[in-house]
């Protein structure tokens, strides 16, 4: 399979983000999530797992005034592609990639030093659903080389105490998530369900959990993505930056 790139604009404060056509490229999840997770404080040290294509890093580069991101990315060629964004939007400075299995991290990274996590992990788990995709797209949507799990364990273990996670994923693994986040003291603080048009079911969440907190939690208001006519609600024209 020939290799297809090509560049994005963004359309965000002229930033461009470098995709393979032929691998798994972003979606609205993790616009979403970057918008749900820019509350993260000035300064702060950020890491994001999983970070693909590093659009969430980027993202939340421009959007807040964080001092450090670290992208892990566990494909070669991916990270690779991600590196090239982050020069071609002249982040370097700030935003560092790892090429590694979130699983190693402990041997990379010292723990207990972020003030933020954020991921858009694999949906689906491992040999559920189709899965005649290519290897990129498989280990992008399919837990294969780390589960729900292995991301909420090591996000807990990379926080500082206090601080917190943000993460996007599909509402039938709600209940994992939150048993998942509570097993290693991440307590859900804010969850917001997000639908594709006013009368269907949810198909994403975003969910914050802090380390070490007391439990309360807060639910956000629903978020539609298209009206009935088809076209963006006004609430996501905003997160896109083209409100009227």
């Amino acid at each position: 399979m020939e290799k297809e790139e090509r560049i994005d604009d963004l359309q965000y404060k002229g930033l461009k983000i470098i995709q393979n056509t032929n691998g798994f490229c972003f979606g609205i999840d993790s616009i979403l999530l970057s918008n749900f997770a820019s509350e993260i404080k000035k300064d702060s040290k950020v890491i994001d797992l999983g970070t693909g294509t590093g659009i969430i890093g980027i993202l939340l580069c421009a959007k807040t005034k964080i001092s450090k991101m670290v992208g892990v990315e566990i494909q070669e060629e991916v990270y690779k592609m991600a590196k090239r964004s982050i020069e071609l939007n002249h982040l370097e400075n700030k935003f560092k990639m790892i090429n590694a299995n979130i699983k190693e991290l402990e041997n990379k990274l010292e723990m207990g030093t972020f003030d933020a996590v954020v991921t858009n992990p694999p949906y689906k788990k491992n040999n559920t659903g189709l899965q005649n995709e290519n290897e990129k797209k498989l280990i992008s949507r399919h837990e294969i080389t780390a589960n729900l799990e292995d991301f909420i364990k090591i996000a807990a273990k990379l926080l500082k105490d206090k601080k917190d996670f943000y993460i996007v994923h599909r509402p039938d693994r709600l209940v994992d998530i939150i048993e998942l986040l509570r097993k290693y003291k991440l307590e859900p603080k804010k969850l917001q369900l997000v639908y594709p048009k006013p009368q269907k079911e949810p198909n994403l969440l975003l969910i914050k959990a802090t380390k070490n907190a007391k439990p309360f939690l807060k639910m956000e208001k629903p978020l539609y993505v298209y009206k009935e006519n088809g076209e963006y609600t006004d609430e996501i024209l905003k997160i896109y930056g083209k409100e009227n």
